[in-house]
């Protein structure tokens, strides 16, 4: 048997072009669904000022759990949102174990509602931020094989 692959841990400035890369698609999505639902609004008669007030107000709140229920779902069922596939990224669990579906809901609801906590890993050994911590995941890079797929 071959001893286990070192991992190498994602820094923190491939780390934030991963997350501009899906907050852009989140908010690309939640935008164009403020659009239809504007539009049909509209045709149904309600008032501009009431919307722009409403889609204003939902957008503090619905837009980071909408973030944060988009980056569960690519953690758990690929192990990387889009954007962290572009840079060939992967989130795993601190330990030899496979990422939950809580853990990875709590890591996303961490990073949407307190993105702040990120700047933990500008500090932190293995570029750990503070939703890392409290989920106990990692970001690592993942190595392409000969033939130019990633590793999953």
């Amino acid at each position: 048997m071959s001893a286990p692959a070192q991992r190498t841990y994602a820094g923190p400035v491939t780390r934030t072009v991963a997350y501009l890369i899906d907050a852009f698609l989140v908010t690309a999505l939640f935008t164009a669904g403020t659009a239809i639902a504007s539009l049909i609004t509209l045709v149904v008669g309600a008032r501009v000022h009431d919307l722009a007030l409403a889609a204003a107000s939902a957008g503090l709140v619905v837009l980071p759990a909408l973030f944060a229920t988009y980056c569960a779902l690519f953690w758990t069922l690929a192990g990387r949102t889009p954007g962290m596939a572009v840079l060939g990224l992967r989130v795993v669990a601190a330990r030899p174990r496979r990422l939950t579906w809580p853990a990875a809901l709590l890591r996303g609801l961490v990073l949407a509602y307190f993105p702040v906590g990120a700047v933990w890993a500008l500090v932190d050994r293995r570029h750990q931020a503070v939703h890392d911590k409290v989920a106990r995941t990692v970001l690592i890079r993942v190595r392409a094989h000969r033939d130019g797929d990633r590793r999953f």
